[in-house]
């Protein structure tokens, strides 16, 4: 079984673009990086771009095969295909985590987000994301809190998993 992203995290990131990778986090990319633990500095997959908004996606070295096969499944020469592998493989950015559990974001990546002094690192399971601080508490923390306002007292976050009456 392969194991998940969970949890959130917020690091502070240098003037450099060094930032460390929480070890939560970093044992997921070793346990999804075929090369480990034979080598143990786990590689990830960064991808970036305006389709993303306001963040970067972190993904493990398997994860991102499994995209790239769906990629080379599509027809080729399809625009949905040409769409995609532009969209996707050619933005995206390959590190490894140093020995420190740290990686360097490009200065490119960085200005993306507005990314300096401080990131937020939120789990979604198969990847996860990178965000500037207040980026992410201003929208991302904003829209889940309103829309946790219109919940009822009693709501149950695995009734969005598991909704009543469905088995």
């Amino acid at each position: 079984m392969t194991l998940s992203f969970r949890g959130e995290f917020n690091q502070k990131v240098d003037g450099k673009g060094r930032m460390s990778i929480p070890a939560d986090f970093r044992a997921v990319l070793a346990d999804g990086d075929p090369r480990c633990p034979e080598i143990p500095l786990p590689r990830m997959v960064v991808l970036h771009g305006p389709h993303l908004k306001n963040c970067l996606q972190a993904y493990t070295i398997e994860a991102m095969a499994e995209i790239e096969a769906d990629i080379r499944a599509m027809p080729r020469g399809s625009e949905a295909r040409k769409r995609a592998s532009k969209m996707i493989l050619g933005k995206s950015w390959d590190t490894e985590i140093d020995k420190d559990g740290r990686i360097v974001l490009p200065q490119r990546l960085r200005q993306q987000i507005g990314l300096d002094g401080e990131a937020t690192m939120v789990a979604m399971g198969e990847y996860f994301e990178i965000w500037n601080a207040d980026t992410y508490e201003g929208t991302e923390g904003a829209e889940m809190e309103a829309w946790l306002s219109e919940q009822s007292d009693d709501f149950d976050p695995l009734t969005l998993v598991y909704p009543p009456g469905e088995d």
